[in-house]
């Protein structure tokens, strides 16, 4: 989440007043995330699907990068879709005329149900087992969701990005960061598997864009990456995302566990999918460390944005390369 955008208060009431959400009462930038803006709302009253009146905080998205319009259906509809079958996540607020999203000089804008809860920078052992269960629960909820999206960040993603970055953009950054990428990048196109078990995945469960209150998850969000992948990818990405202390220099063997114990409570693994964990966290500390770096490289100046550290997953790359740490997956 970040804000590119600057929307004045009057313009910002007229885009509230479309929803039934009541009047605008304050509307605050979010400065996370490197993507699109990003508005917390609050109103003066809202209406629910059962007509009762509801909460009055939502959160309002203007879609900037990476993001491209015709994927919105999908990515909204899968909201509504695991909503409907108790997943922990957002509905989209539907516009007056019925319309999960609306258009504000030129850029697609939704609003979507805030969530209690909050983001842990610091998970325990009984909050990794509950994303793992919540993520498993996920993926089996989302078996008959009708939507496809291809990966629009899998392995040619990554090969544009590195090529877009450059060895000299990499090296300036880091050298570590340029010399895994040109070691890596070679082993996991040729290795990359395309016959493991596939659905609906996050791709970008990260400890922020999880909820939670003490160890339960009361909110999965941001789904803006969510496509139809290898489900065991997935499991790649949160593990990456979230076992990991000190900046990716210190791995957790006692999150890895728990993560992997809960997903498996819901959803066991197959051996074939547990053999390719080791392939596809490499892939997934390659994907982030690249992103990343792009946006270190490209954040346009004076945006109300974080940079994040690519480095991060540079180290997580280099632990997961490392023949001697296969093991973490059992």
């Amino acid at each position: 989440m970040a804000v590119y955008t600057h929307i004045g208060a009057e313009a910002m009431a007229a885009l509230i007043a479309v929803y039934e959400v009541g009047d605008l009462v304050s509307a605050k930038g979010i400065a996370e995330g490197v993507s699109n803006s990003n508005w917390l709302i609050e109103t003066t009253g809202a209406r629910g699907f059962d007509g009762k009146a509801g909460g009055a905080r939502f959160i309002l998205t203007m879609y900037e990068l990476r993001i491209e319009i015709g994927d919105l259906p999908y990515f909204l509809s899968l909201l509504d879709h695991l909503a409907a079958h108790d997943c922990p996540v957002p509905r989209t607020i539907h516009d007056r005329d019925g319309r999960l999203f609306r258009r504000h000089d030129g850029k697609a804008i939704a609003l979507i149900e805030f969530l209690p809860g909050v983001s842990v920078s610091e998970p325990t052992v009984g909050q990794a087992r509950a994303v793992g269960a919540a993520l498993a629960r996920m993926h089996l909820a989302a078996a008959d969701f009708s939507g496809t999206r291809a990966n629009a960040m899998g392995v040619p993603e990554w090969q544009r990005l590195a090529g877009a970055c450059g060895q000299d953009g990499l090296r300036s950054i880091d050298p570590l960061l340029a010399a895994l990428v040109a070691r890596e990048m070679p082993v996991l196109a040729d290795r990359w598997p395309d016959d493991l078990p596939r659905s609906v995945i996050h791709a970008d469960l990260f400890p922020d864009n999880v909820l939670m209150l003490g160890e339960r998850v009361t909110g999965l969000i941001d789904f803006y990456f969510a496509c139809n992948d290898l489900t065991v990818y997935d499991v790649a990405v949160t593990h990456a995302a979230w076992c990991f202390a000190d900046e990716g220099r210190r791995f957790r063997p006692d999150l890895s566990a728990a993560l992997l114990a809960g997903y498996e409570s819901l959803r066991p693994l197959s051996a074939r999918e547990r053999a390719a964990l080791p392939l596809l966290a490499r892939g997934a500390a390659m994907r982030f460390a690249l992103s990343r770096a792009y946006d270190w490289l490209n954040t346009p100046p004076g945006a109300l944005v974080t940079r994040k550290d690519p480095m991060v997953f540079a180290r997580q790359l280099a632990f997961y390369a490392d023949p001697a740490n296969a093991s973490v997956f059992g």
